[in-house]
């Protein structure tokens, strides 16, 4: 693969990080507060590709004469790209490189979408209970009290619930399937990004959302349970929610907590 074509596949991949830097769709990889890091490295690779590419492209000089007349001749004398063989002709580099632009391109027209069910069907929960308990302070004023799946998992675990009481929460989630099959609410959490994002996961009771794909989002209404179960894949508790209704709703865009 020529500088050429290492250049373009630079300029692109920078392109691609601008891009998704400047709109939402670098949430689906990163944290919120990344997005400055993931700009200015967008910049230092698109600067790298045009200084590579007008290094390559500027014209050549011309070359100087030596005294005691003309340089190499016949097979001796350089190809285009400096290398012979036997025939005097020059070697290229093999435009398959090329095709390393291609997965680039893909990242500009396609965006993967965030982790979701499938990623929490292969990862255990993120929350174990053996964790040391903590205190929590009351829950915000409101009735729903709108709460995240992490802060109500972590209450219902290592606090027993106390923190919650009978206060009626709303939460926000997507839809998975659950270790009985039945549907579960589940939240990605990261700590960085997409490649250390962890799911959270909550079991529902009552007013369950029946016959909904998974990666659906809802938005459950309900109360504490005392009800765990197991995670088959890492034997870690899931805490239970009392549902008394829910709805469905478009997609947030920080998908992740």
């Amino acid at each position: 693969m020529n500088r050429q074509a290492q250049a373009v596949v630079l300029l692109l991949l920078g392109g691609a990080v601008i891009r998704a830097s400047l709109t939402d769709l670098y949430l689906n990889y990163v944290k919120e507060g990344l997005r400055p890091f993931l700009v200015a490295a967008g910049i230092v690779l698109v600067v790298a590709a045009i200084m590579t590419l007008w290094y390559e492209l500027r014209p050549a000089r011309p070359a100087s004469v030596p005294a005691d007349g003309p340089g190499l001749e016949g097979h001796d004398a350089p190809g285009h790209d400096g290398h012979t063989d036997d025939d005097g002709h020059g070697h290229h580099e093999p435009r398959v490189g090329w095709l390393l632009i291609l997965p680039v391109l893909g990242l500009l027209l396609v965006a993967p979408p965030a982790l979701g069910s499938y990623a929490a069907g292969q990862a255990g929960t993120a929350l174990s209970s053996q964790q040391q308990p903590s205190d929590y302070p009351p829950l915000p004023e409101g009735d729903p009290v709108r709460v995240g799946v992490l802060d109500y998992a972590s209450r219902a675990l290592f606090d027993k619930g106390t923190s919650i009481g009978d206060r009626r929460v709303l939460i926000t989630g997507f839809v998975a399937k659950g270790p009985d099959g039945q549907p579960i609410l589940a939240r990605i959490v990261l700590s960085c990004c997409a490649a250390d994002g962890r799911p959270v996961k909550l079991g529902l009771t009552g007013d369950v959302p029946a016959g909904l794909p998974d990666d659906t989002w809802v938005e459950v209404t309900g109360r504490y349970s005392d009800r765990v179960a197991p995670d088959p894949v890492n034997d870690a508790e899931i805490p239970y929610l009392d549902v008394e209704s829910w709805k469905q709703v478009p997609a947030p865009k920080r998908q992740y907590e």
